[in-house]
């Protein structure tokens, strides 16, 4: 040692508590402040410090700070490392903490603690003196066996390396200007050594034993290298200088000490190769493990500060976590299905048909790829339920992506990992959610999707929903290809008309119709009542709801091919009902107080005063209720008001002028009334009622064929002129002005309407019709004909005129709705006037001409 004046630390140290590895006198380290204590002793002590004391601190080892200021501290380790605090550095992301660059300056001993809060202060005594490293070489006399066996051993280790690099050449040097006393701490800071070895190092105050115990050390990273050397003979200079390099990665520049770089945390490193050791053990293909170990490469060369550290970290915990073979097993016996599905849902025997059909060509063929359907209905109908009772009854794990509303591509694909807080998409997530590679997807609202700058969504799954492609799908988080063949795509829409065609060609699409009000009355009393009951807390044994009651509620309260307005309904009834039993028990419980004491008794009559209020509120059931409470359609006005729907359809038709048709739309099928009046004027048609471009046509058309065949079935104007048009406007109006209308299907029934105009004869007040038409007086096929009918169903009608070409649609009526209704097919217009007046619309000569002889 030099004959300088020692350095000395101060007598209290403010100390750093940390785990992740133990800094030696002379060398140095990163450590990471995360912790509550830790953070406040950087914030209160290195950044608002201004004097060279502010920044020395005392660093203890195999410590960690508790999370929360509140918990005490736990049990300090005796010895620490008084250290000095050459940088900071500071970030917020992912969640705000430092980064410390320490360097050792001597050992210190703990006396006291002096305080724990907001950072932990101690009385230290300083255990070995710190003086300034010599300038020049100086010899040590003196010096026992154990330092000049220990020199030796330093210098043997030293240059076994390459001494061409200049890492190994400057060592080399410090070897012989050091004092012999500092290089066991220095030297064990460079070799591979293990944090337990390091703290019994530290813990050595003698330096004999210090010397002891870093010998074996060093002669264990001498054999080390022998045995690399031995096994690499003919190993190139350039493979030597990496062998190198490897173990000197912490030899620093700053005066007297050695710097630890970033990253070498055992814990981590520890980490990082278990990460590799999920990689290779995984069951990825192998193009995927390739790129993940190329990965796993690049994060062991990458500081742990770094943003893209936690990016590349997250990409290959994604990467292992991902179902790559992992798979359920198919529960294959169809009779069960057919049990399970029949059990969860009422009617629907196309999805279910589709569902069994699968199974049986499962049971044939054990490598199927998976479906791809599309269920198309009206709301309500239970095209989301139907998708877990399929998960479920294959023995499969469900996964609902709602894609109403999106319009990003990377939704669907993810994003690219070049972009800050990129992730994978819906798709991959899924996966890794479910943890097999053959679930069910439910994609909700696939007709809902948007576009947006960002891409088409709806093309991205073009990709995702072809069978012939999907087995190779490239997710762009991934970039490596995922088999997504074994997985059962089900889509669902309320239309098919804003699905784009390719999309929708690339989809089995199965139509689930609403229900008719038979069906809906057993959904109710099999699934909704249950539930509704179970969810008031009420019992069968408190309420009953008799069928009667609830086709009351279908035809006057609901209109709607689903059952979710029924659903309400019954949940109203249950609340209104649980009122009324909370009301009686609470009364019983008044008249078992009555019989207290008089004092009591008193102060329960003052209670009770106001309970004719509460009566007076009941909307009809009788207080106090006797159970079970049955609700008839006199409970049913009292408890939901005013019926909402009437049939009314009798009343419009009071007059000529006036037919209903039949309307289909994303929410089911529905009547449609069309109005028509006459008047003086110049021959002009008007129409009203939002009507769209095919609508408009057909009512042009429809007066064209009247005007052409006026003679023929004695149709004038006010007049007597059979010019329909001459000195007479026609006004058509489509009724729910503020709902848009549209399509092909209203031409029979304008013509209908006008027809019962001209003619002065009433429309048959139980007929519904629908069908497009042609200049020559042809009706022509049109869409919607199950929604259509059970709209007219629903509506009390008894007769339904559709185009002939049609009649193969009413198979797909259910039974008890083709008994309630009379069909009538008709091919031509006349058929339809036939039909739609009592009495025919039969061909009417002129007066006068019929038996001329001229």
């Amino acid at each position: 040692m030099s004959s300088g004046s020692p350095i000395q630390i101060p007598s209290r140290l403010p100390l750093l508590l940390t785990h992740e590895g133990v800094l030696l006198p002379g060398s140095t380290m990163r450590t990471s402040v995360d912790s509550a204590r830790n953070l406040q002793l950087v914030r209160s002590r290195l950044l608002k410090g201004t004097s060279l004391q502010s920044t020395i601190l005392g660093v203890i080892p195999n410590t960690p700070d508790p999370a929360s200021d509140a918990a005490d501290l736990p049990p300090l380790h005796r010895i620490g490392t008084a250290a000095l605090a050459v940088q900071v550095v500071g970030s917020n992301w992912p969640k705000p903490h430092y980064t410390l660059l320490v360097t050792g300056l001597c050992r210190f001993q703990i006396v006291q603690l002096l305080k724990e809060r907001p950072y932990p202060v101690a009385q230290v005594e300083q255990l070995d003196r710190l003086e300034e490293f010599p300038s020049t070489l100086q010899t040590r006399e003196g010096l026992g066996e154990l330092s000049e066996q220990f020199y030796k051993y330093a210098v043997q280790l030293v240059e076994m390396l390459d001494m061409s690099v200049p890492a190994v050449a400057k060592l080399r040097r410090l070897l012989d200007s050091l004092p012999r006393e500092a290089l066991p701490d220095i030297l064990t800071s460079i070799i591979r050594t293990s944090n337990k070895e390091k703290l019994q190092i530290l813990d050595a105050v003698s330096l004999e034993e210090r010397f002891k115990v870093t010998i074996p050390l060093l002669v264990r990273q001498i054999e080390g290298l022998k045995l690399l050397q031995k096994t690499r003979k003919h190993t190139p200079d350039g493979e030597k200088r990496v062998i190198a390099i490897r173990p000197l990665r912490r030899v620093a520049h700053i005066p007297g000490a050695l710097e630890e770089e970033e990253g070498e945390e055992e814990e981590d490193s520890d980490d990082v190769v278990l990460l590799e050791r999920k990689v290779r053990s995984s069951s990825m293909p192998e193009p995927a493990r390739r790129v993940c170990l190329k990965e796993v490469k690049r994060l062991k060369k990458m500081p742990q500060s770094m943003p893209e550290y936690a990016l590349t970290r997250n990409y290959l915990e994604l990467m292992v976590e991902l179902p790559w073979n992992r798979s359920t097993t198919d529960r294959l016996d169809i009779r069960a299905a057919r049990v399970l599905l029949d059990s969860d849902h009422y009617a629907m025997e196309k999805l279910k048909k589709r569902v069994l059909e699968y199974l049986a060509v499962r049971q044939l063929r054990t490598s199927l790829k998976g479906p791809i359907l599309c269920f198309v209905g009206p709301p309500g109908v239970g095209k989301t339920s139907v998708g877990r009772s399929v998960a479920k009854t294959l023995g499969r794990e469900f996964h609902r992506i709602a894609l109403g509303g999106v319009c990003d591509q990377s939704d669907i694909r993810g994003h690219r990992r070049t972009y800050v807080g990129s992730m994978p998409g819906r798709i991959i997530n899924g996966l890794k959610t479910v943890g097999v590679n053959n679930p069910v997807f439910l994609l909700d609202e696939v007709d809902k999707l948007g576009k947006s700058l960002q891409g088409d969504p709806a093309a991205a799954l073009l990709e995702v929903l072809d069978p012939e492609q999907n087995h190779n799908f490239t997710d762009h988080y991934l970039n490596v290809a995922f088999d997504l063949s074994q997985v059962l795509f089900i889509a669902t829409a309320n239309t098919t008309a804003t699905i784009p065609a390719a999309l929708l060609d690339r989809m089995e699409v199965i139509q689930v119709p609403g229900y008719t009000q038979e069906e809906k009355i057993e959904i109710a009393h099999r699934h909704l009542i249950p539930k509704q009951l179970d969810q008031h807390g009420l019992s069968p044994q408190q309420l009953q709801i008799p069928p009667a009651t609830t086709l009351g509620l279908i035809t006057r309260y609901t209109r709607e091919a689903g059952v979710r307005s029924l659903d309400r309904k019954l949940g109203a009834i249950c609340r209104a009902v649980a009122v009324k039993v909370a009301e009686g028990q609470h009364r019983e419980a008044k008249l078992e107080r009555a019989e207290a004491p008089e004092a009591e008794g008193r102060e329960l009559s003052d209670d009770a005063e106001p309970q004719p209020v509460s009566d007076s509120s009941g909307a009809g059931l009788a207080l106090p209720p006797e159970m079970p409470i049955l609700i008839d359609l006199h409970a049913l006005k009292d408890i939901l008001g005013p019926p909402m729907y009437e049939m009314e359809v009798s009343e419009r038709l009071s007059q000529p002028g006036v037919a209903i048709g039949l309307a289909w739309t994303p929410l089911g099928g529905e009547i449609m009334f069309v109005e028509a009046s006459r008047m003086d004027g110049e021959g002009q048609l008007t129409l009203t009622g939002q009507l769209g471009d095919v609508m408009k046509e057909s009512a042009h058309l429809a007066i064209s064929w009247l005007r052409s065949n006026a003679k023929k079935y004695h149709l004038t104007n006010a007049s007597g002129s059979f010019d329909l048009l001459d000195n007479t406007d026609i006004h058509l109006h489509f009724p729910a002005g503020a709902v848009t209308k549209d399509g092909p299907s209203a031409g029979v029934t304008i013509v209908t309407c006008l027809a019962s105009l001209f003619s002065g004869r009433l429309v048959r007040s139980d007929v519904a019709m629908t069908g497009e038409i042609t200049l020559r007086g042809l009706v022509l096929p049109v869409g919607g004909i199950k929604d259509k009918v059970l709209a007219a169903h629903r509506a009390g009608l008894k007769r339904v005129i559709l185009p002939q070409r049609n009649e193969k649609d009413l198979e797909e009526i259910p039974g008890n709705v083709r008994r309630d209704l009379s069909f009538v097919t008709a091919s031509r217009l006349d058929e339809v006037l036939n039909a739609a007046f009592d009495g025919g619309f039969s061909v009417t000569a002129r007066p006068g001409l019929a038996n001329s002889k001229l």
